[in-house]
C-alpha cells in the first residue's frame, strides 16, 4: 500500500493505493481499522485481480487476504447521522464500530462541513429499501467528483502514476515509510521528476461519455476520463489532464479525438 498502514492503529481510516512495479495504480483503496483485521474497500470489478496480486506478498507471514463481499455490504452515507448506527455519542469520529457495524469517515482534504461516511455491516443486518442502487451510485459518484476523490476501474487500472490522481494531495502516499510496490517510480516522480498530468474536475456537454475515454479540450490539453456522472442535460467528471509547462506547451495524446468544449471546475483542495 502507498500509505503507512501503521496509522490504522490510531483508529483512522486511510486512503491508499496499490500500484504495479512500474508505479501505475492498480486500485485506489479505502482501508478501515476493522476489529476483524484491516478492511479494504475498492470497486468490485477490481477485487479479484487485486486479491490475487496481493496474495503473492504473503509468503510466510501469518496473514490471510480474502474477499468479504458475500459477508459484508458497503453503503455510502452523506451526513453524520450514519454515526448513530455504530455509536450515537461518537460525533465527528473518523471511525467507530459496534456489533459488527462499522462507520468510517471518507477522507476529505477540503474538511467539508458535510462529511461522507462508509457504512459496512454484516449481510444479515443489511437494511433494505431506500434509494435504488442506481440512484445511490450516481449520488456517490457525483459526490466523489465534487470532492476531487479519485478512483480507478477496470478501464483505467494501471493507467496512471499515483500523483496523476492527486493522491499525494489527499494524504494517500507516505514518502517516509518502508518499501512498497511501485515506490521507486512514485518517489522519483515526487522528488526528481515533473508531474505532467493531474486530476481535474470538468463539466461536459451532453454526449455518450464513459470512464477511460480519451479527451481533448478546446485549449489543446488532452487526457482520459476517470469518473463521470450525469447532471441535468450535461455531465460532471474527473479526468487526468496534461499540464502546461513554463512555455505554455502541454503533452498531447494523439488518440484523444476531436476537441470538446468543456468547463474546468475548481477542486476543493489546493493543487
Amino acid at each position: 500500500m502507498s500509505n503507512d498502514t501503521r496509522r490504522l492503529a490510531d483508529g483512522f481510516p486511510l486512503l491508499s493505493a496499490y500500484s504495479s512495479a512500474q508505479g501505475r495504480v492498480v486500485a485506489v483503496i479505502h482501508l478501515l481499522p476493522h476489529s476483524s483485521g484491516v478492511m479494504a474497500i475498492l470497486p468490485r470489478e477490481l477485487a479479484p485481480t487485486t486479491l490475487e496480486r496481493l496474495r503473492k506478498f504473503v509468503l510466510r507471514a501469518k496473514v490471510k487476504i480474502e474477499d468479504l463481499s458475500d459477508r459484508y455490504s458497503v453503503a455510502g452515507a452523506h451526513d453524520a447521522s450514519a454515526l448513530e448506527l455504530a455509536n450515537p455519542s461518537a460525533a465527528d469520529a473518523p471511525y467507530t464500530e459496534r456489533e459488527g457495524i462499522a462507520v468510517a469517515r471518507v477522507p476529505d482534504a477540503a474538511q467539508s462541513a458535510t462529511p461522507r461516511y462508509w457504512v459496512v455491516r454484516p449481510r444479515e443486518s443489511e437494511v433494505r429499501g431506500g434509494a435504488s442502487d442506481d440512484r445511490a451510485d450516481l449520488a456517490w459518484r457525483l459526490a466523489d467528483i465534487r470532492a476531487g476523490m479519485p478512483q480507478v476501474y477496470a478501464a483505467t487500472s494501471e493507467q496512471f502514476v499515483a500523483q496523476m490522481l492527486n493522491l499525494d494531495l489527499l494524504d494517500a502516499i507516505s514518502f517516509t515509510k518502508g518499501c512498497y510496490t511501485g515506490q521507486e517510480i512514485i518517489a522519483r516522480t515526487q522528488h526528481l521528476g515533473r508531474i505532467k498530468r493531474r486530476l481535474s474536475r470538468l463539466r461536459l456537454p451532453a454526449g455518450s461519455w464513459s470512464i477511460g475515454e480519451p479527451l481533448r479540450l478546446a485549449d489543446g490539453r488532452t487526457g482520459r476520463l476517470t469518473e463521470v456522472a450525469r447532471v441535468g442535460e450535461g455531465f460532471e467528471a474527473l479526468a487526468v489532464l496534461s499540464l502546461r509547462d513554463a512555455t505554455g506547451a502541454a503533452d498531447t495524446d494523439t488518440g484523444a479525438g476531436d476537441a470538446v468544449s468543456a468547463e474546468e471546475l475548481p477542486l476543493p483542495y489546493r493543487t
